[in-house]
């Protein structure tokens, strides 16, 4: 009897898994089903079948969690930061942009702008092109 409670354990933390997906209820789960089988075979009493389970557990945790992580993940591509996806973006001007100052509303937020170079103020709002982003300023030019 004790041996399909601690089946059904592993079956249910292994489902749970499913909406983790941080790999420690599979674990968990593994440390369970090893409890179940050696419930099964070797007939152990209570306090056995917890240290069973911790430390099978624990040996899966610690050594199998890792690789298995690092292998489920090789594959996913970096996605680029908020920061590194600005430039490129068209952007409209809410204060008068020049080389050393101006404002550019960028989605919902307001940022402080320039244009790389010397030129004639880029006017309110006209669209131009985040070029790169400098510390906490847009770098833009006209569209």
């Amino acid at each position: 009897m004790a041996a399909a409670i601690w089946l059904i354990a592993a079956i249910v933390l292994a489902a749970a898994e499913a909406v983790a997906g941080d790999f420690v209820l599979l674990m968990l789960g593994g440390g369970a089903l090893a409890t179940a089988g050696a419930t099964y075979a070797l007939g152990l009493p209570p306090w056995a079948q917890g240290i069973v389970f911790a430390l099978a557990s624990l040996l899966l945790v610690l050594g199998v969690r890792p690789p298995l992580k690092r292998f489920a993940l090789r594959n996913q591509p970096e996605s680029a930061s908020y920061l590194q996806s600005l430039p490129g973006r068209t952007v409209t001007v809410i204060a008068p942009v020049d080389h050393a100052a101006g404002r550019v509303r960028i989605g919902a937020d307001e940022w402080s702008a320039r244009t790389p170079y010397e030129s004639v103020p880029i006017p309110v709002g006209a669209e131009v092109t985040v070029l790169e982003i400098d510390g906490a300023v847009a770098v833009v030019v006209e569209a």
